[in-house]
């Protein structure tokens, strides 16, 4: 009797991928950045007991497909989710907490946005259960903050780490941007000595990415490169601002581990983590994206419409599909190689129905030209090989 092949295990968490994370996305926002091409919209007045209602009735309606399942993970995303009162995160919290069993020491993430909460409402997400914040600063350099569209400044931005020391967290993440049209090298150095001189547990720097051609339509700055108003920095210029973001960060003391991902020991991203080693997530509210199996759905993107479909006891869905069991290996070798832990190969490739021994030289090749390492079966790209990641990623699907 052939035994079932083993879920994949995050090498930095020892979780399974077997395990479910759950998100929730708030989308709405104070402002809409022009960069932004997640569901989100600017509002006035926020619909927060009407939106928190629709979340527990798609909660409600969903449970069969995750019955008896261990959430490993929870992250409210957004748009911008410091808006929504802790009263009505605890609802959803609560909810979830009743609906399925938490693991021990589950994360729960929640975004906030500098100048969009203070110690006081950051104490009463704490009490409501969210035990890590995800905190958007994007930059601390007026020039860059300005090009970003963002609201705050850099000081709001150490204040809101300092009023979420305050509040009792001990758990805290700030994100990033570099690649951002007119930047230079030494402003991304700043921002990189400005971060870990908070001392926060976690950090994310992400390379400003625009498809002129497919996010044209809702992206202002993308419809902004695509009539050649704005333009980015050349790729060479953006590896060099990664590289110094890492011997920043790793000089700190934060581990990369994940392209563009560096925390202390033991503060990973149990969430992301979940994405990169083949977990399924359960995903609530409007836009999201969740992934189930093989079954992977999209929510609509309208909040009103998103509104309606709960509310009349539809499944709010824009679109779900099958993936096929390549589609699966494809990603899971993109997603995989993007941790430096790496991912077992030929596991993987067993898994999923495909052969190993065609791409064996190539990993062989690519442990020669250091681009690449092989320990216990695990292939892990080294920081050069991350330089390069989705050109090693498409060579071995």
């Amino acid at each position: 009797m052939t035994s079932p092949p083993r879920a994949p295990v995050d090498a930095l968490t020892g979780l399974s991928a077997a395990r479910l994370a759950v998100y929730v996305h708030f989308p709405y926002c104070l402002s809409k950045c022009p960069y932004c091409d997640f569901a989100s919209t600017a509002a006035r007045q926020v619909p927060e007991a009407r939106y928190t209602k629709a979340v527990l009735r798609e909660l409600e309606q969903r449970r069969g497909e995750v019955a008896g399942r261990e959430v490993q993970a929870v992250f409210i995303g957004g748009g911008t989710p410091s808006l929504w009162s802790p009263d009505h995160v605890r609802e959803v919290l609560d909810a979830l907490g009743a609906l399925l069993p938490l693991s021990a020491g589950c994360e729960v993430s929640l975004e906030a946005n500098p100048g969009a909460a203070d110690e006081a409402r950051f104490a009463g997400y704490r009490a409501a259960g969210v035990n890590r914040l995800s905190i958007g600063v994007q930059s601390f350099e007026p020039a860059t903050l300005t090009k970003l569209g963002r609201g705050h400044d850099g000081e709001a931005a150490r204040r809101a780490v300092r009023a979420a020391r305050a509040a009792g967290f001990t758990n805290v993440s700030m994100d990033f941007i570099y690649g951002v049209q007119g930047q230079t090298l030494e402003q991304v150095r700043r921002d990189a000595e400005a971060a870990v001189s908070l001392g926060t547990e976690h950090l994310s720097a992400y390379a400003l990415t625009l498809d002129a051609e497919s996010l044209a339509e809702e992206v202002p700055l993308a419809r902004q490169l695509a009539r050649g108003e704005v333009q980015l920095p050349a790729d060479e210029l953006v590896v060099e601002m990664q590289r110094a973001v890492r011997d920043v960060y790793r000089g700190a003391g934060l581990e990369r581990y994940e392209v563009s991902n560096y925390a202390k020991p033991g503060f990973h991203s149990r969430h992301n983590s979940t994405y990169w080693t083949g977990g399924d997530w359960l995903a609530l509210g409007v836009g999201a994206t969740g992934s189930l199996g093989a079954r992977r759905y999209s929510n609509q993107r309208s909040a009103e419409r998103y509104l309606v479909d709960v509310e009349a006891g539809r499944l709010p869905e824009s679109s779900g599909e099958a993936l096929t069991a390549l589609e699966r290996f494809e990603e899971r070798v993109a997603m995989g190689l993007r941790l430096t832990s790496g991912l077992e190969l030929e596991r993987v490739c067993e898994e999923y129905g495909q052969p190993y021994a065609p791409r064996r030289p190539l990993v062989e090749r690519l442990v020669v030209e250091g681009l690449a390492t092989v320990t216990s079966g695990r292939l892990a790209l080294t920081d050069a090989g991350l330089d390069v990641h989705s050109a090693i990623s498409a060579r071995l699907m």
